[in-house]
């Protein structure tokens, strides 16, 4: 009987027999997918997502007699004929290629006549005859004897083409390709088909690792409260959102929203939930999304030190800037076995999120969720059985959250998960209920955590608003804000915040916070503007946005330039933080100057509709009345036409055309570039050094962090490509081609004080 093989030797030159992977991926991918109602039509995925590595052909190509085959089509064809199963179909299709096209017509493009005539990415088939493959593949072993329960009974009509079902085919596709993954790799590393272990979360079933990190947890919270006055108002506040977090955190998985103040302890409080849900509900991991590294940074710290005891992986920290992806260097030592299994073990915790805590960015969560690429897609199956908290929500983009709001809805109603929107100013979601119903099944309807929020948030009056009715130059700012001891000021661009610094003069006590500061620059600045503080001393912080959401700093004092209401109460939350004065003092003025106000028109656009309900409600404007934030939200939505500026998008769901998806659903419009910056002149040496000797690799990333700030990414002709050398990226014995890392090629572009400066010629160099 001939032996077919799915992939080389290994190490140990051992082959990796077909029928075993195909056993093992669809073994892998029916636990991925248990209890849930693609766990059949997930197994058959598996059984069936190499079908043409029977082909002669391919068995050829292992020994490197053949290439540019196409090993996948046919197991999705025979899926449809055979099963009936059109989601595994559109997985397997798309395990090499992506996520493709739900369309009948399309799908009806998978038999091998049309693909020999036609193949769209231009490979032959190893194997055009399916019966022969069945029947290889029925020798090897291997069979289906019934249709599986399927997600799908049939071709989805224009009804049914929505974010829910979408999503669903992502989840299905994410278990087969992180079978094919893991099987893959298990192969390849030697130690057994199928056997890398898994971590399993929160292993609730276990070890009761949940009830530990809630103790822990509690015991922290409790030193902290300890550390406090006990009568303090701000204290109190503390313990009653703890408490009901706690008391809520009993019910079933769904949907939730924490609305509280700034400052309030929500970001332990809402993991507090999380472990008590998990525990309540046996689900397996927590997820916490946030919009900003900057916030990232902070609490992956936080988190860490508090689970410090529990062991490595515990918190998986994920996202562009982590450095966790694979790297193999000419430089690495031999002895260096137990960094390399730590650093593929890590790599593996952030493919597929199997880690017990897992921190990302909004950008790589929701993304995912719109996703048609394997990599991306692959975390998706962990996201069942989680507890996933949004952070500062208030930060979704508003073209994009009827699509956003449907996806986490789904998996919230159908996914045994639940998801909480957590914010100081909710936005007004629940009146989009009928446009998201549209998407998904269950609407967004979610259960509010402090059903006494208002109170909460009435109790906690830390500051009074004062509005500032004329324009201000910043010549007239700055006199004004000379004469105060301690102030923090935020303006709406960096070019701002620059321009007022400078008009302010250099100063001993005066400081300057912008993303054009990389982030040890920013972290060194925010340490002594803290200390200052702390000790009495005379602080004045010029900064924008950057310093709203997340950063725990506490100013008697605060002028905001006018912006967007939750921007105007996220500043002021950076005053009184810990209530220790009787009131702090929050001006907003609007600043008269040339040029843009605003970082673009949406921001521009919530900042209109502001001021235009400031001056309709007149001294009812109440920044502490939850009503007066729901008003702002449902107008700032009505205005905003959601449905109407993301018709591209709506479009391709409705034509269930993913590739189209993924490239319309993208919170971050224009391309981004890093840069690495001489603000250590050290590290920065040894990371220019670094580049050139092996490019860019995980290692690096890692170093550069530091040292990185983001840019959109300049017109071809701009002058500042004469100022930047490009770190490229080392395949294969040669350089390609790498256009998202530079490094500054003149130390003088970096101040001290203002950070990155994009020269505004082109580099001058004298022999």
């Amino acid at each position: 009987m001939t032996i077919y093989y799915a992939h080389s030797g290994n190490r140990y030159k051992q082959w990796h027999l077909l029928k075993e992977h195909l056993a093992s991926v669809s073994k892998l991918a029916g636990e991925y997918l248990a209890g849930w109602q693609g766990e059949d039509e997930g197994k058959l995925a598996g059984l069936l997502h190499d079908l043409g590595k029977y082909g002669d052909r391919f068995q050829h190509r292992l020994n490197g007699q053949d290439k540019g085959l196409d090993h996948w089509s046919q197991g999705a064809f025979l899926a449809i004929k055979k099963g009936g199963a059109i989601a595994a179909a559109l997985a397997i299709q798309g395990h090499h290629i992506g996520l493709q096209s739900l369309q009948k017509e399309d799908l009806k493009k998978l038999n091998p006549e049309s693909l020999k005539e036609n193949h769209p990415q231009h490979l032959t088939l190893s194997e055009a005859n399916i019966e022969l493959l069945e029947t290889r593949l029925i020798e090897d072993g291997l069979s289906f004897n019934k249709p599986p329960a399927r997600l799908f009974t049939g071709f989805l009509s224009k009804s049914e083409a929505r974010v829910d079902n979408m999503l669903d085919v992502r989840r299905l596709f994410s278990a087969l390709v992180d079978a094919d993954f893991i099987d893959t790799e298990a192969h390849f590393n030697g130690n057994g088909q199928g056997k890398v272990p898994r971590e399993r979360g929160l292993m609730l079933n276990e070890n009761g690792l949940a009830e530990q990190a809630l103790a822990i947890l509690q015991s922290h919270i409790a030193k902290k409260a300890g550390s406090a006055e006990p009568t303090a108002a701000l204290n109190r506040i503390r313990q009653e959102l703890l408490q009901n977090c706690l008391q809520q955190a009993q019910q079933k998985t769904g949907a939730f929203t924490l609305t509280a103040p700034t400052g309030s302890g929500k970001t332990l409080s809402m993991l507090s939930f999380a472990l008590q849900h998990a525990i309540e509900n046996h689900l397996e991991r927590v997820i916490l999304v946030v919009p900003y590294l900057s916030i990232i940074e902070q609490t992956a710290k936080v988190y860490r030190d508090i689970f410090i005891d529990i062991g490595e992986g515990f918190v998986l920290e994920h996202h562009s800037m982590a450095g966790l992806g694979p790297e193999k260097t000419a430089t690495d030592a031999e002895g260096d076995q137990e960094q390399e299994r730590q650093t593929k073990r890590q790599r593996l915790l952030s493919e597929n999120w199997d880690a017990s805590i897992t921190i990302t960015t909004s950008v790589q969560f929701l993304e995912s969720l719109f996703s048609n690429r394997p990599s991306s897609c692959r975390k998706i199956h962990r996201i069942a059985h989680a507890v996933i908290l949004f952070d500062e929500v208030q930060t979704l983009p508003t073209h994009l959250a009827i699509p956003s709001l449907a996806a986490v809805s789904h998996i919230a109603t159908h996914w045994h998960s639940s998801v909480v929107f957590s914010t100081a100013t909710q936005p007004a979601f629940n009146h989009l209920h009928p446009d998201v119903i549209r998407h998904c099944s269950g609407g967004w309807q979610p259960i509010e955590i402090v059903t006494a929020h208002a109170d909460m948030m009435d109790k906690l009056r830390r500051v009074n608003f004062t509005w500032l009715d004329n324009k201000l130059s910043w010549q007239d700012l700055a006199a004004i804000l000379r004469d105060q001891p301690q102030l923090l000021c935020i303006v709406n661009l960096k070019r701002h915040a620059q321009e007022l610094w400078q008009t302010l003069g250099d100063e001993p006590d005066l400081f300057h916070l912008s993303t054009n500061l990389c982030p040890l620059h920013r972290q060194a600045v925010l340490t002594e503007v803290r200390q200052r503080l702390k000790e009495g001393l005379p602080c004045k912080l010029i900064a924008t946005q950057c310093i709203e959401a997340g950063v725990d700093v506490d100013f008697p004092m605060v002028y905001r330039a006018f912006a967007p209401l939750d921007a105007i109460i996220q500043a002021a939350g950076r005053c009184n933080r810990e209530g220790e004065m009787d009131k702090g003092q929050t001006v907003v003025f609007s600043p008269e100057c040339e040029g843009w106000l605003y970082p673009d028109k949406t921001y521009q656009q919530a900042a209109n509709v502001t001021e235009s309900l400031k001056n309709e409600l007149g001294e009812q404007f109440d920044l502490y009345d939850p009503n007066v934030i729901g008003q702002y939200y449902r107008r700032l939505y009505l205005i905003a036409a959601p449905e109407q500026s993301a018709k591209d998008l709506y479009r391709a769901i409705e034509e269930l055309d993913f590739p189209q998806v993924a490239q319309q659903f993208r919170l971050i419009k224009t391309d981004m570039i890093n840069i690495v910056v001489p603000y250590d002149k050290v590290l920065f040496e040894s990371l220019k050094r670094q580049a050139d000797d092996e490019g860019l690799t995980a290692r690096w990333l890692k170093r550069a962090r530091g040292l990185s700030i983001s840019l959109y990414r300049p017109k071809s002709d701009d002058v500042i490509w004469d100022s930047l050398l490009p770190v490229q990226q080392f395949k294969q014995g040669r350089y390609s081609k790498q256009e998202d890392w530079f490094i500054v090629n003149n130390i003088n572009d970096y101040d001290k004080v203002l950070g990155y400066k994009k020269p505004e010629s082109l580099a001058l160099y004298i022999a």
